[in-house]
């Protein structure tokens, strides 16, 4: 557990299994296309990794910045999503993504945390490391969540 992960209270039993299936689905959808791997979810905290391959470099030879956004946009969404019952949609309305150094030849590994929750919007930070340690990439974001509808 890393420094960051111990200041969020653990998932009640019941929201932890549901959200230690995140990326198991029936089909194939982005996240896993793109490999990424659910390592932990507590109370408005989730971390993932994004393990290296090569179809993941561009050119110069570094992790794609692309690769590194998805992981920024995907990291958030158990830890907006924890807090809610099945049926509620959460979208993506902004994200602001600075890019610090690259990941090269190793896993990325990402943080994501709720800093607010209001009604119908989550405002969310997330971090980027290198297996190294070393930052590689920051971003806020801000989520749309939605109750499910009423037919």
């Amino acid at each position: 557990m890393t420094e960051r992960a111990a200041r969020f209270s653990p998932l009640p039993d019941d929201k932890a299994a549901r959200w230690a299936k995140f990326g198991h689905w029936d089909r194939t959808l982005f996240a896993n296309v793109v490999g990424l791997v659910v390592e932990e979810v507590r109370t408005d905290y989730c971390r993932m990794r994004l393990p290296f391959r090569n179809e993941l470099e561009q050119p110069a030879g570094t992790v794609h910045g692309g690769a590194l956004a998805t992981l920024i946009d995907t990291v958030v969404v158990p830890a907006v999503g924890q807090a809610y019952d099945r049926g509620w949609s959460f979208a993506t309305v902004s994200m602001d993504i600075q890019y610090l150094s690259a990941i090269v030849d190793q896993d990325a590994i990402a943080e994501g945390w709720i800093v607010k929750r209001g009604s119908s919007l989550v405002f969310c930070r997330a971090e980027v490391r290198g297996a190294d340690g070393r930052e590689a990439a920051h971003g806020t974001l801000v989520y749309a969540v939605k109750p499910p509808r009423e037919d």
